[in-house]
């Protein structure tokens, strides 16, 4: 598949900001070395001179109309219109050159959404222990539950076609959304790639709280699953059932051994049993059903891009 570069005037940089006064400015002046002048601010109503230093710096900066990360984020990608967005923190914890490691998957045309792997090269210091394990949890978490091979869920570093940004359907207003962004994207059947980036101290306090944050995020990748796989909840009721069914059986046949009858509960043990074994079957039904819906849009815009490819091609010629 032939690759397309990407102009940098197609190209937006989104930095949603909150109090980072004191890496903004690098932040920007990073990208705007390497030729990306469409830089979008959305500050959540800092209280130092954020929005007076991106301004200054040339970034168009909105003061966001909510609260929380997910918010700007959704409220960003409305007011954006350009082939890619690139998602940065305004921390400094990230470094603008990484950049072109996140465009050239959707250059080469593998992917639609890439995000960056922090947890393969981080200065010391940058992640707490608590939050260094917090995050290898929640990456086992995501892959055990939707079966996709992502290793840094929460990275803040991203890049994101228009078809993704703009059909991103975000309900989470905190640190949730860039596992809500990584759900939208498998179940509507997206690529995802993931390449490796560079990942520093942060520069100022943080805005994001270990435990409560931390909560959220757990709970959103368990909740968000009946947009990608509902059949995985049928799973677990299923097995929930067959586990009580068994305990039940157990019991009421050692009690038939001593002479014992249980006349009411060895029919609800038969209930428990079929019911879960049915939960678990359609369950996998409906598992399969959202599988292969997600496998035929990536085969169907596979063969767009194919098609677009190809017709440039002839136009070039």
């Amino acid at each position: 598949m032939p690759e397309k570069k990407l102009d940098s005037q197609n190209i937006t940089i989104l930095i949603p900001t909150k109090n980072e006064e004191g890496a903004i400015g690098e932040v920007i002046d990073g990208f705007k070395e390497l030729g990306y002048t469409n830089i979008f601010v959305i500050d959540g109503h800092s209280t130092d001179r954020t929005r007076e230093i991106a301004e200054k710096k040339g970034a168009t900066v909105v003061l966001q109309s909510g609260k929380g990360k997910g918010q700007a984020v959704a409220e960003a990608f409305k007011m954006i219109d350009t082939d890619v967005v690139v998602m940065i923190d305004g921390d400094g914890t990230y470094d603008p050159k990484d950049v072109e490691r996140l465009i050239q998957p959707i250059e080469r045309g593998i992917a639609e959404h890439v995000i960056g792997n922090r947890l393969e090269n981080f200065e010391k210091g940058a992640f707490t222990k608590l939050n260094l394990v917090g995050n290898k949890v929640f990456n086992f978490l995501f892959r055990f539950m939707y079966g996709v091979e992502v290793h840094d869920l929460l990275t803040g570093y991203r890049a994101l076609t228009r078809e993704v940004y703009k059909s991103a359907e975000l309900e989470k207003h905190g640190f949730e959304v860039e596992t809500e962004l990584t759900v939208e994207t498998i179940a509507k059947g997206f690529r995802i790639a993931e390449v490796p980036i560079s990942y520093r101290k942060r520069k100022g306090k943080a805005n994001l709280h270990p435990i409560k944050d931390g909560w959220r995020i757990g709970k959103t990748i368990i909740e968000l699953m009946v947009r990608y796989n509902p059949g995985k909840y049928l799973y677990l009721l299923g097995f929930l059932f067959l586990m009580i069914g068994l305990v039940t059986g157990f019991y009421v046949v050692e009690e038939w051994q001593r002479g014992v009858t249980h006349y009411l509960l060895a029919p609800l043990t038969s209930i428990f049993v079929i019911t879960g074994i049915n939960l678990v079957i359609f369950g996998f039904v409906l598992g399969y059903i959202f599988k292969s819906m997600a496998g035929l849009k990536r085969e169907l815009r596979s063969i767009q891009y194919c098609t677009k490819s190809r017709e440039s091609e002839r136009e070039n010629r």
